[in-house]
């Protein structure tokens, strides 16, 4: 059976202000499925995986930064492969082949499959994706490659050139070269030759993958490749392995497909003008309100325009102008304001610093009913947290309580502390220290049952 590996990864700055650095793009709940529900693009596409009976074989290549949202959206059912820091596609894919080589012991002849985790399309497109390992075994290629057929000349995306004749009488064909993102003359120019949309998506036997990283004298266990990962090159599986193998083939794909990577394409797929409070006048035409705010926001009289709102910041742009939002925001560098983590959310609220050096961070935070933070603790700062409203039972240095609206629970630096949502738990934390990141997090375990005298009396 194929295996998946799907790609998550992004630092969120084409959709700021609502992604950043912990929340990337395809974790956006701006989407809806066929019940009106809110989704995310990943979990779009985990839900059409699972119609397409792909799920089970699945796993997704991530970094650690997106841990927590995508346990948080997927579920910890989902298998995790994650990077130990931020690289580029080739050193995430040598990872993943890895780890399926010596940790799941997958067969050598086994097709694996690497896609996008965000590519907008229709459930079509998946039965395409099932092809390619036919399509290995029939060309006997080492790569092969989905390239969508454009509608349009676009300068946004990569081109496979495929060569002129197909093989065997079908739509299977060698791939002559790849144009990187063309003028719109150059691109007019190489559709007329049959070129096609470069969408990610290639297949490949994991011997092929294997043989490539023994030749290039790189780790084939799971756990020394991690030891070395920082010495990878940080480049692109394109430019590393693709544009270096001489027997490659493409599939074309002649349906719907889009990369929802800016505000004017992703708008163009959202089936509701307006997201969160606020008001968008019937004079505002072609125009998107996005607003996670408790703040309302008007927009009054303005066409092709996108409004989004978040802890983060606010972003008023014209439609057209959106893309130009990654060179705007280059230099800007800020905490994320809002993250997503698997046992719920959080909100900064306020954030000091003080002449002397001490920091003050306040948060809104939400656990939600059965889940629970690690067991964890601090050595540069102290917290004191406020219940709001809920449940919840707590665990200080290995002494059980429950705490309820109104309780206030002081936590000094170095203490042992966790907490369980019995309900929805709704507190504010308040930390004080030299210096409040969230690198300074020491996590004992993770699990609720692991944690030393948690039985409650």
């Amino acid at each position: 059976m194929m295996k998946m590996v799907l790609l998550s990864g992004g630092s969120g700055k084409r959709l700021w202000p609502l992604s950043n650095e912990a929340r990337s793009k395809q974790f956006l709940k701006v989407l809806h499925n066929e019940q009106g529900e809110a989704e995310s693009m990943v979990q779009r596409v985990w839900r059409q995986l699972d119609g397409a009976g792909l799920a089970d074989d699945a796993f997704v290549a991530t970094n650690r930064a997106q841990v927590e949202m995508l346990v948080s959206q997927l579920g910890d059912g989902v298998p995790l492969i994650v990077e130990p820091e931020r690289r580029d596609t080739f050193p995430a894919i040598a990872l993943a082949a890895v780890y399926l080589h010596s940790v799941e012991q997958v067969p050598l002849d086994t097709v694996v499959t690497v896609m996008p985790v965000d590519p907008y399309v229709e459930a079509s497109f998946f039965a395409k994706v099932q092809e390619l390992e036919q399509v290995l075994s029939d060309t006997e290629a080492n790569l092969a490659l989905i390239g969508v057929v454009p509608s349009v000349p676009s300068e946004k995306y990569g081109y496979i050139v495929p060569m002129a004749d197909a093989l065997d009488g079908g739509s299977v064909r060698r791939v002559s070269h790849f144009k990187e993102k063309p003028d719109r003359v150059l691109a007019e120019q190489l559709i007329g030759r049959g070129a096609l949309w470069n969408c990610g998506v290639f297949a490949f036997r994991l011997d092929y993958m294997i043989e490539l990283l023994a030749f290039k004298g790189l780790p084939l266990e799971y756990g020394e490749l991690l030891d070395e990962y920082r010495r990878l090159p940080k480049i692109s599986f394109d430019y590393e392995v693709v544009e270096q193998e001489a027997k490659v083939v493409v599939v074309p794909y002649d349906g719907y497909w889009k990369d929802l990577g800016t505000w004017n394409t992703l708008t163009e797929e959202m089936s509701q003008s307006r997201i969160g409070t606020g008001i968008v006048t019937d004079d505002s035409a072609n125009t998107h309100l996005i607003n996670e705010l408790d703040i309302p926001v008007t927009v009054i009289g303005l066409n092709d325009v996108v409004v989004a709102a978040s802890p983060d910041g606010i972003l008023v742009t014209a439609k057209t102008e959106s893309p130009r939002i990654k060179e705007v925001m280059d230099d800007i560098r800020q905490r994320p304001m809002f993250e997503e983590r698997r046992w719920g959310h959080y909100r900064v609220v306020d954030y000091v610093k003080y002449a002397e050096g001490n920091e003050v961070l306040t948060k809104r935070i939400t656990v939600r009913s059965g889940s629970n933070i690690s067991y964890q603790l601090h050595h540069k700062r102290s917290e004191i947290w406020t219940i709001v409203s809920g449940v919840a039972d707590i665990v200080i240095n290995d002494k059980p309580y429950t705490v309820k609206p109104g309780d206030v629970v002081r936590i000094p630096e170095g203490t042992k502390h966790s907490i369980k949502g019995v309900t929805d738990v709704d507190l504010i934390e308040v930390q004080t220290g030299s210096e409040l990141i969230e690198e300074d997090i020491v996590r004992l375990c993770m699990e609720w049952r692991d944690i030393p005298l948690h039985q409650f009396i």
